[in-house]
């Protein structure tokens, strides 16, 4: 073998290798997700994650092909933690909503459910309305479609906000707070648990497309469509192969996808 060819055999072996790298780079993902959000995404006392979210997650990377990570991050950054590659995509709950399409690209929706409000048991707050609510206190997680629905529509109320699901439902149990605003499966999931069993769902609220956007997405990078479709892709393959009525079925007894 004369020197050239070695180098052209050098060179395509190398070229090979580096395909293969890229290949098997592509075959992994991490996820970030809250883990502070039952029954969609829980990090357990056992370091375990648990929850709708995590579990579609995993039957779209399944169906992918692909090997996927979880990793947890505070709601409050998780955009810019993408955005700075601490993971490859978001499956938190997090609605599609035009200021978020300004920083991220989304799949489409993987489940669909309107917000609601909550009330200690004896309130006597009537009615989920500005009105009813005009000098009430709610509370609500920070930066989210709930304390932005609460802040338009009510704004004659006193908004709270704080930085997990959590920390609002402690302070509305202990009288602190009159109301509570979030996702009605997740307050729905809360009232049905000894922790909830101060509190009842007031009424559903009526979905401000603006705010409460298009329902729930994988957000990936900007730009990076390709990813988003194929998230999107799998979705569909998921809801048409029954993997997703499964899940679906394990907690709740409505189809979460909505309309």
């Amino acid at each position: 073998m004369n020197i050239s060819t070695r180098f052209l055999a050098a060179a395509s072996i190398a070229a090979l290798s580096l395909f293969a790298g890229s290949a098997m780079a592509q075959e992994k993902l991490v996820i970030g997700t809250e883990g502070a959000y039952p029954p969609f995404n829980n990090l357990e006392a056992n370091g375990q994650l648990t929850g709708f979210d995590i579990e579609i997650a995993k039957a779209l990377c399944d169906e992918m092909k692909v090997t996927c990570t979880f990793v947890t991050n505070d709601w409050d950054g998780i955009i810019p933690a993408l955005q700075s590659k601490k993971f490859d995509a978001i499956v938190a709950s997090m609605s599609i909503t035009p200021e978020r399409k300004e920083q991220v690209t989304f799949s489409k929706k993987y489940y669909n459910t309107p917000p609601a409000i909550a009330v200690p048991k004896d309130s006597p707050i009537k009615e989920a309305t500005a009105a009813g609510l005009k000098g009430k206190t709610i509370g609500a997680q920070g930066s989210t479609t709930h304390s932005n629905y609460a802040e338009k529509h009510m704004p004659n109320s006193e908004l709270k906000l704080y930085p997990t699901a959590d920390e609002y439902k402690l302070d509305i149990t202990n009288g602190r707070i009159d109301a509570v605003i979030d996702d009605i499966v997740v307050l729905s999931q809360w009232i049905k648990s000894d922790a909830g069993k101060c509190c009842k769902i007031l009424a559903p609220l009526p979905i401000d497309i603006e705010i409460n956007g298009e329902g729930a997405g994988i957000a990936v990078r900007k730009g990076e469509t390709a990813l988003a479709d194929k998230f999107s892709a799998a979705i569909l393959a998921i809801r048409a192969n029954g993997k997703y009525k499964a899940i679906n079925d394990k907690y709740f007894d409505f189809d979460a996808y909505g309309q």
